[in-house]
């Protein structure tokens, strides 16, 4: 996180940092690396969920009427031109006044792989990463800020989802490289067959079952193909991960005690995980 603050102040005209409950010790050195910058900090005191985090940034930004709003996670490094790039792509587009979101291309930190997702026929990303990604601050006043009652997980496809509802653009940049390697992936191989296992922990599998079940039910109609396509892809993912991985008995737990909140409408963050 250190490392980061610094390179994304180079390329933007302001930057604030929530902090979303780090430890004593890591919020000490936060605030130690960022007393002589141009940087304001958000300090929650606790985990309020990604898209809280991000909502708190959005406020931040629209009160200081900047137009555009940059998102980035604190394991993401940023490369060199970036916000250029990302901008002329904006420039390049043709709807550019109805763009809800531009997207770059993620690469993984390690080998400079870059990360395979589906793609609409415009080229653009159909499940984007928020990480990354450059929005315009009028989205939030036209379709809302990111789903808070989702916590964590599923929060960057939801407005992804969102944006195209309202007959809005996401846009797509692979000039820009963002190098950010979600999870920790592991894979493994059985009689000649690799496995992918993602290795999210047992509070992570509750948020992605509960919040994919719920995504897919509001999007379920407007988006069918996208939607069957995910869900086959989520249940091949937990498949493995209840093969592969250790804690299966709690994460099995935990995906059933999400499944059933996503059915019933339980949101928000869930304790005793």
């Amino acid at each position: 996180m250190l490392d980061v603050v610094p390179k994304v102040l180079a390329q933007v005209q302001g930057l604030v940092v929530v902090d979303n409950g780090s430890d004593a010790e890591e919020f000490a050195l936060l605030r130690k690396a960022i007393q002589h910058s141009a940087v304001h900090l958000i300090e929650n005191g606790e985990n309020l969920g990604i898209a809280e985090a991000l909502n708190q940034g959005v406020r931040w930004a629209k009160d200081k009427d900047f137009p555009w709003v940059v998102f980035f996670d604190q394991d993401s490094q940023i490369t060199d031109g970036f916000m250029d790039h990302m901008f002329a792509a904006w420039e390049k587009h043709p709807c550019r006044e109805r763009v809800g979101s531009i997207h770059c291309r993620h690469a993984i930190p390690e080998t400079g792989v870059e990360l395979w997702m589906p793609r609409t026929s415009d080229g653009s990303p159909v499940f984007p990463m928020t990480s990354g990604s450059l929005m315009p601050s009028w989205i939030f006043d036209e379709i809302g800020r990111f789903a808070s009652e989702y916590f964590i997980d599923v929060v960057d496809w939801e407005y992804a989802f969102r944006t195209r509802a309202a007959g809005l653009f996401v846009a797509d940049c692979r000039q820009a490289t963002l190098f950010h390697a979600p999870g920790n992936p592991v894979e493994t191989t059985v009689l000649g067959h690799t496995f992918r296992a993602s290795h999210h922990n047992a509070v992570r599998r509750y948020y992605i079952t509960r919040n994919c079940i719920v995504f897919y039910r509001k999007y379920f109609w407007s988006f069918p193909g996208w939607v069957l396509r995910s869900a086959r892809d989520e249940v091949k993912k937990t498949i493995v991960s209840l093969i592969f991985e250790q804690g299966r008995a709690r994460k099995f737990r935990n995906l059933l005690l999400g499944a059933w909140d996503g059915l019933t409408g339980r949101m928000g963050k869930r304790e005793g995980l």
